[in-house]
């Protein structure tokens, strides 16, 4: 089989290092299947979440995928670690010789597609996991990443967007061409969060919650990228006209301290509930009466599918590639980033508009099917055996890449290579 070497800072439980364990565990058996990956140190996870990776991994090596830790290999800027990561990265690369290099996220995408070239490796995929050019950073180091994305577009194949809005700020960002960025969506388990909690209310009691009331839900890290604090700051208003609803944050980062400090001293400590890293999100999302993601980036927002796929309605901010998962009207609402105010009068509609909110729930569950895990893995191996066509035993060499679609189109494939 022709071999793959995936490349990746942090081994957690981010929707990166989810999209890129599942990758390599569901293809595992097509290709020969190497993830170098750092030991994740800076993600500072629980012993759960340890132990939920260590599951995820364990998975994916017994489908055969070999796993090589580097502890330079860490996501922040450090000179020094960032020199020893790129020769130990070009070390493992011409001792493991694979066929195609791919890279995940941005920090492993510029020392890995810099390694795979010195070291000669014929094919080389990156996908970014969502760009960094807005919301992460201040303005001099956004500009910095993405003066090094388009400069390491020069040496890459294939780059692999999330989400047809991804793809187009790539490519009108000049990072690539229409031809060479192509969407390919992180896929989810859906089956998984389609079944129903058999006692919602014992459920909510055994969380800690009062089952009497209905609840918001927020799944993800409590980081300023991400929103929590203009959802909590919209909710203000909307227990102004829906008392009997609580607030419930699933999750953990530098924001959990003084998010409950500030509910605390706005009177509502009672109606927000901090429930930690879940390994049971699964569980838990169908207990939520609307779900709210209201990121600053995101580059798909992978926590939407499983809302949608739990048949939950949703609120979320219209940036990144949130637009290509929520259709606005059908399986939820669309708000501007940071406008607390509309972020509150959507969820306000919503909870004041029961027969609303199930429909779009209802509509979620048939949109979700685009991002399954399945529709993700054959679109990756039809990516890899484009790619390898010459290596791969009874496969015909590719045929010349068609002409241009339109670029940004949702669902666009790459062109096979010419």
């Amino acid at each position: 089989m022709p071999k793959i070497l995936h490349i990746l800072t942090r081994l957690d439980m981010g929707g990166s290092a989810q999209n890129t364990l599942l990758t390599c565990r569901e293809l595992a058996h097509r290709y020969e299947t190497v993830l170098v990956h750092g030991l994740a140190g800076e993600s500072r996870m629980s012993e759960s979440e340890q132990a939920a990776v260590e599951q995820l991994k364990h998975s994916a090596g017994k489908r055969g995928t070999r796993f090589v830790p580097m502890r330079s290999l860490v996501r922040r800027i450090h000179p020094i670690w960032d020199l020893v990561a790129l020769l130990r990265l070009w070390w493992v690369i011409r001792r493991e010789r694979p066929e195609l290099v791919h890279t995940h996220t941005s920090k492993a995408g510029i020392l890995g597609r810099l390694a795979a070239r010195l070291a000669g490796v014929p094919r080389v995929v990156h996908t970014p996991h969502g760009h960094v050019f807005s919301g992460h950073f201040g303005r001099f180091r956004s500009a910095l990443f993405l003066a090094l994305e388009r400069w390491f577009a020069r040496c890459t194949d294939r780059t692999v967007a999330l989400t047809g809005g991804e793809r187009r700020d790539y490519v009108e960002l000049a990072i690539g061409r229409p031809e060479t960025v192509c969407t390919i969506h992180s896929g989810v388990d859906v089956g998984a969060f389609a079944e129903p909690p058999a006692d919602p209310a014992e459920r909510k009691r055994a969380l800690g919650l009062d089952p009497d009331r209905r609840l918001v839900g927020f799944v993800g890290w409590l980081l300023p990228v991400k929103g929590p604090q203009h959802l909590l700051n919209a909710m203000a208003r909307v227990w102004e006209e829906h008392a009997d609803v609580d607030l419930v944050l699933v999750g953990r980062g530098e924001l959990e301290g003084p998010l409950g400090a500030q509910a605390s001293f706005s009177g509502h400590g009672d109606r927000v509930h901090f429930l930690g890293w879940r390994e049971d999100v699964r569980a838990i999302m169908p207990l939520f009466d609307l779900f709210v993601l209201p990121s600053l980036n995101e580059g798909m927002g992978r926590v939407l599918v499983e809302a949608m796929a739990a048949g939950r309605p949703v609120v979320a901010s219209r940036v990144g590639g949130i637009p290509d998962l929520v259709r606005h009207g059908r399986n939820g609402l669309l708000v501007a980033p940071q406008n607390e105010l509309e972020l509150a009068e959507s969820i306000s509609l919503l909870l004041g508009n029961p027969a609303l909110a199930g429909r779009m729930g209802d509509a979620g569950r048939v949109v979700c099917r685009e991002f399954s895990l399945d529709a993700m893995t054959a679109r990756l191996d039809r990516l890899y055996a484009e790619l390898l066509a010459p290596e791969m035993p009874g496969t015909a060499p590719p045929a010349k890449a068609p002409s241009r679609r339109p670029s940004g189109a949702p669902g666009e494939e790459c062109s096979p290579t010419g």
